[in-house]
């Protein structure tokens, strides 16, 4: 895993993040389908996440799934991630962590396209895009 745990106070949090990341970030909000500014981005590159930082998604593994939210076949790197259980809202669904610092990324469902099966469904709002690619964090 990239760095060490990154441990904060939640008004260190609310300080750094905006009001709308520290909404998704940190109390497991979701940002509004289709108005992420990743949905449908191209570019290439590795996906960071917005609170701390870690590397998360790389751009190759990006696909169009129609959901309204970026959506990725698998994490950079397996360690990059955590999954628990949610059954907010009335559901059971598999929530994604960022393993560095515990911020909420989305949601993964098994309704993706092959190789992996997997759909990492993730708000753009918890994501930073380093498309410089270069994975130093």
């Amino acid at each position: 895993m990239e760095g060490a745990k990154v441990v904060k106070s939640e008004q260190q949090w609310r300080e750094e993040l905006t009001p709308q990341q520290y909404e998704v970030l940190r109390q497991a909000g979701t940002e509004p389908p289709f108005s992420g500014a990743y949905t449908y981005s191209k570019e290439s590159g590795v996906y960071r996440c917005a609170a701390c930082h870690a590397q998360l998604f790389d751009s190759d593994t990006k696909f169009d799934s129609g959901t309204g939210w970026p959506s990725f076949t698998e994490p950079a790197a397996a360690e990059a991630v955590e999954v628990r259980r949610d059954r907010s809202l009335g559901m059971t669904r598999t929530e994604v962590l960022c393993r560095r610092c515990g911020s909420h990324l989305g949601h993964v469902f098994d309704d993706g396209p092959r190789p992996t099966g997997q759909r990492y469904c993730i708000n753009s709002l918890a994501l930073d895009l380093d498309a410089s690619g270069d994975g130093a964090g």
